[in-house]
């Protein structure tokens, strides 16, 4: 009994002193010019009893970037499942005699982001087209008809509300189709001019998406001035703009970007591998991106081979580690067809909430918009983000998730970074042993994010 007391009194002790030690270090930090007029959030809780070590604002509602995936994650885990995999089919719909196919062939897209992915093996681009094209060869030999991406298990509506402008024709704005292909991006290669302020040109598209023309409306900024070009080019959209700065001296400076229809990519990739010289398939017809009548988008397939994604817990690996929009905008939307039949942001963001809701968070502590952290409108509290943490440790999926977080400073932790706004999120370990789950969110401070960063990171060094 006494050597109990012993260890709690010596435990009560260290949590006073932290506590002090983080009040102490959290003024310092509102003294910094950097954070004169910023928003500031930390909460801190001893992981295995609970007990609150330290809280400053941890209602309030913040914007909290890419922290947010958190919460993208813990739920997909719950509701979906460690051993979750996205699928997609090859169908066809009309007369079929001897291989030849007078009628439409489909890809039927239910979501996957990993499909065409360079990230696994088993998704690769060449080992999918392959894998398509011989299931195929297996059924058909010829085709009298139309070929379709079919991605109407989603939403037409590819990226979420609040994202912004500047945001979806880049890459980290891919936004999620019922039918995406390698991450839903391509390459632009750019060439800087002679001077600073001479425009800069666009040498070539990797690869070249039919159809869309792109402008090159940048301009050269001085050596070591970094990549600031920006693609302005909205879903479905055949004609965008390419914006901003890139180094002078640059003559094959590469960025990546957002396809405008994944769907579309996918199959223009699909008739390059199908349509070789010497192929026994021969796919005459066309592919036909857009369709209006809404009675015409209902089809009856006959589906003769299924792909399947890696598992949940492979694909959230990347998600976190990596920090891949997509692949969050794309958990969100599969809760949503799993749930309801139909994959859409808006249903996906309100089982989500019912969720947690359930768990004793208010839905208004996660205001969201979208399932990635990257519109600037999302509201979440730190308090709600150490609640789901500290739910993700008793749940058996939890190393899953803790083993995706990036380790960062000697801490795994979530972090997130838009323009304002430094977060970080996670686990980590005194010296004492003891272990904590943290939330920490900065808003709207000035001067260099880096160091916000470095600051942020010399008040977490207290927990160690």
């Amino acid at each position: 009994m006494i050597l109990l007391l012993a260890i709690l009194l010596s435990a009560t002790v260290n949590a006073q002193s932290l506590n002090n030690a983080l009040q102490n270090a959290w003024q310092q930090l509102e003294k910094e010019e950097q954070c004169a007029h910023a928003t500031m959030s930390l909460y801190v809780v001893e992981s295995k009893s609970g007990q609150i070590v330290f809280d400053k604002n941890s209602q309030q509602g913040l914007a909290p970037a890419s922290c947010q995936k958190i919460i993208s994650s813990a739920t997909a885990f719950s509701l979906l499942g460690n051993n979750y995999k996205f699928k997609t089919e090859l169908g066809y719909e009309g007369d079929l005699k001897n291989g030849a196919l007078t009628g439409n062939f489909y890809v039927i897209g239910y979501g996957d982001p990993s499909l065409g992915s360079w990230r696994w093996k088993q998704t690769n681009e060449e080992t999918v087209l392959n894998e398509f094209k011989t299931a195929t060869a297996k059924k058909i030999k010829s085709i009298n008809g139309n070929i379709f991406g079919y991605d109407r298990k989603y939403e037409s509506n590819i990226t979420p509300r609040g994202w912004i402008w500047e945001d979806i024709g880049n890459y980290y704005g891919a936004g999620a189709s019922g039918l995406n292909w390698r991450e839903n991006q391509y390459d632009l290669y750019l060439k800087a001019g002679d001077k600073i302020g001479d425009k800069a040109s666009i040498i070539k598209m990797v690869p070249r998406l039919e159809n869309i023309g792109l402008y090159s409306e940048l301009t050269t900024a001085a050596k070591g001035s970094g990549d600031n070009a920006y693609v302005f080019l909205p879903p479905y959209s055949p004609a965008g703009y390419v914006r901003g700065t890139i180094p002078l001296g640059e003559n094959n400076f590469k960025i990546a970007a957002a396809v405008p229809d994944p769907g579309g990519y996918m199959i223009q990739e699909l008739l390059k591998v199908v349509q070789l010289p010497g192929d026994k398939i021969l796919f005459t017809g066309s592919f036909n991106g857009i369709e209006i009548d809404k009675k015409d988008l209902a089809i009856h397939p006959i589906v003769f081979y299924t792909h399947y994604s890696p598992s949940l817990d492979s694909l959230n690996y990347w998600f976190l580690k990596k920090s891949i929009n997509l692949y969050g905008e794309a958990l969100v939307k599969a809760m949503a067809y799993e749930k309801n039949g139909f994959g859409s942001t808006d249903s996906g963001i309100a089982l989500i909430k019912r969720f947690w809701k359930d768990k004793g968070i208010d839905p208004a502590a996660i205001n969201i918009l979208d399932g990635s952290g990257l519109s600037p409108a999302n509201r979440v509290t730190t308090h709600s983000l150490v609640t789901i943490l500290q739910y993700a440790k008793q749940q058996n999926w939890y190393n899953s998730f803790y083993n995706a977080l990036p380790e960062m400073n000697g801490i795994h932790m979530k972090d997130g970074y838009i323009g304002g706004v430094r977060s970080y999120s996670g686990y980590v370990k005194s010296k004492s042993g003891a272990e904590y789950s943290f939330s920490f969110i900065v808003n709207n401070f000035s001067g260099s994010a880096g160091t916000m960063r470095e600051k942020m990171w010399r008040l977490l060094d207290l927990l160690k």
